[in-house]
């Protein structure tokens, strides 16, 4: 046990090195990672042979052996593919994404009309199209799912989400056995950490807050490349951590509850009631600021610096190397991150530096190569396990 245990540790150093530094030739991994010339030998053969990595065509002198890149297979023949699903509460995206975390195909399906009680099962029908459709030629390493709520990826639950309803419902298993390929479930928040961490700012690494704001409010915290999940791994529930100098009302009683101070559902609502769009959609908010409605701008800023003022909470709590905050506004629009930051570097203690504070590094599609990351992120954890 403990052999393999050293090999499956091993094959996930080798893989995720090269996945930073590749292309790289094999003599030059052992000096990027610390192991042996001969562990890497034994580890980039089984790798190989896998089809996650690839040789590429090398310079040669003519003299001696020719020194082979290696690279993770991303080709567009042969290289494995990960499927994502995020759902969210007013629609689902459906994503194929590569080793690198690019991402190769994308399409939404809208909850509009649909019971919830029978919602998962329309989606893994349109989900299994979507894959059968846009991924035929590649490997299908299996499916990755995030979404908001408490959600226990090892037992593949969701334990409670408060907008579906959805509670102890074993979404893993039900994907899995529709799709029939590996299927990994995570909370959304973990689920771009996790991406950040493999594909983002190599900062992340060693530590990072993640910030979700959308119509759930969650967060996550990563150190030297985990992401903690706490007992139950019910950590990152941050829908009623206090905004400083918000007096929004929330349904537990208190006010200034982050949930009811700055998600996109409580931020519709408002934009209904100031007359700014006919419906509660922040996407409809988003457009009417992008097109110079002054009470939109004005809105969207009055929600970022209640984001900013809440992220300054969690500075200055775990002050990370990197803090990212997925907030659409901010992650479509420049302007709305400085808010954010403005607001956080004023009220924190910790952190003076507003360039710490950043949009996830996929911008806008920042959801769909999350979810699939829930499943890579295993991958390059357990590189044989896994497969």
């Amino acid at each position: 046990m403990a052999g393999d245990s050293r090999a499956a540790a091993n094959a996930a150093t080798v893989l995720r090195t090269v996945l930073e530094h590749g292309p790289v030739a094999r003599s030059g991994i052992a000096g990027l990672c610390g192991l042996s010339p001969a562990a890497v030998s034994r580890q980039t053969t089984g790798l190989l042979r896998s089809g996650l990595l690839r040789e590429l065509p090398g310079p040669s002198d003519g003299v001696g052996r020719p020194r082979i890149p290696l690279d993770v297979h991303t080709g567009a023949v042969g290289g494995p593919v990960a499927g994502g699903l995020h759902i969210g509460v007013p629609t689902s995206t459906f994503s194929l994404v590569d080793l690198r975390g690019r991402l190769l195909a994308r399409r939404a399906f809208s909850h509009e009309g649909r019971d919830p009680a029978g919602l998962s099962a329309e989606i893994v029908a349109q989900l299994g199209r979507f894959l059968a459709a846009a991924g035929s030629q590649r490997p299908l390493l299996g499916v990755g799912a995030a979404l908001g709520g408490w959600i226990r990826p090892d037992a593949g639950v969701v334990v409670h989400h408060p907008v579906l309803r959805w509670r102890q419902k074993p979404l893993g298993a039900e994907l899995s056995a529709a799709l029939g390929v590996p299927v990994r479930i995570d909370n959304h928040a973990r689920a771009v950490a996790r991406a950040e961490i493999l594909f983002g700012r190599p900062e992340a690494r060693r530590s990072l807050v993640h910030l979700f704001i959308g119509n759930v409010v969650d967060a996550a915290f990563g150190i030297e490349g985990t992401v903690h999940q706490g007992p139950g791994s019910a950590a990152g529930d941050v829908a009623h951590l206090p905004v400083p100098g918000s007096s929004v009302p929330c349904t537990c009683g208190r006010t200034g509850c982050l949930q009811a101070t700055a998600s996109d559902r409580a931020l519709g609502a408002e934009a209904v009631r100031r007359g700014i769009v006919p419906d509660p959609s922040v996407d409809l908010l988003v457009d009417a600021a992008a097109t110079g409605d002054p009470r939109a701008d004005r809105l969207l800023r009055e929600r970022a610096r209640a984001v900013g003022r809440a992220a300054a909470l969690l500075l200055d709590v775990f002050n990370p190397a990197v803090m990212v905050v997925t907030e659409l506004s901010s992650v479509l629009h420049e302007g709305y991150l400085e808010e954010i930051r403005g607001a956080a570097t004023a009220l924190s203690h910790v952190c003076d530096d507003p360039e710490r504070i950043v949009s996830p590094h996929a911008g806008p599609a920042v959801l769909p190569e999350a979810a699939a990351t829930v499943l890579l992120s295993r991958v390059f954890r357990d590189p044989f396990g896994t497969l």
